[in-house]
């Protein structure tokens, strides 16, 4: 199973991504891990990579697609694998789908989370982190709230929210989501890879996953 997941910041890909993992024995690829993972492995991609990031630089899309063959070659990628946050715009979609011909890889499906943008907003403007570096657990007030508020149940230290979940900088995160990733929804339609999927619970959209998927 090959697959493909896209939503906005706070959909709850990652814990969807970790569902179909578990169901479908597959792994899960994102750009940071291969890109931190090849950087590790010094690879002559990982290096050039390694250059960008050292300036402050964005890493360019061909080298993207370097790490992404190397990553896509690895052995444990036979049974398949679910992209999580990869492609972000239509070129890399276009470069994605160069490489899988390449490969002799064909896409299953693109699984789009639709999850309504209040929902998202609640989600994210309520998580808050443990100020401990050594703890970080994480607590929601929608949901996972604490024991004490503004304290953390583990360790007793202060609770406090990221400043890139205050709600000005999560309605700016999901603009550029829709500005710059929404077009994927459009361009994967027409290529007849589109699964969308419309709920606000991460079950529930991965059980609508499961049961298309099977169709």
């Amino acid at each position: 199973m090959r697959l493909i997941l896209l939503g906005a910041p706070g959909s709850g890909k990652g814990t969807i991504s970790k569902m179909l993992v578990e169901k479908y024995n597959i792994v899960q690829i994102s750009t940071g891990d291969i890109l931190r993972g090849a950087v590790a492995a010094g690879s002559s991609v990982g290096k050039e990579a390694e250059a960008y990031m050292k300036r402050g630089d964005l890493v360019p899309d061909a080298v993207i697609m370097g790490i992404m063959e190397e990553r896509l070659r690895e052995p444990d990628c036979s049974p398949g694998f679910i992209l999580d946050g990869f492609p972000r715009t239509i070129p890399q979609a276009e470069a994605l789908g160069g490489l899988l011909k390449k490969l002799s890889l064909r896409l299953d499906a693109v699984c789009n989370l639709e999850v309504p943008e209040g929902v998202i907003i609640k989600r994210l403007t309520g998580r808050r982190t443990c100020s401990n570096p050594s703890c970080q657990a994480i607590f929601n007030l929608d949901g996972r709230a604490p024991k004490r508020e503004g304290v953390c149940d583990k360790c007793g230290s202060a609770l406090v929210q990221r400043d890139d979940e205050k709600e000005d900088v999560v309605r700016a995160r999901l603009k550029t989501y829709g500005d710059k990733t929404a077009p994927l929804i459009g361009y994967y339609e027409k290529e007849g890879h589109l699964l969308s999927v419309a709920g606000s619970e991460s079950r529930l959209l991965f059980d609508q996953i499961v049961a298309k998927l099977g169709k």
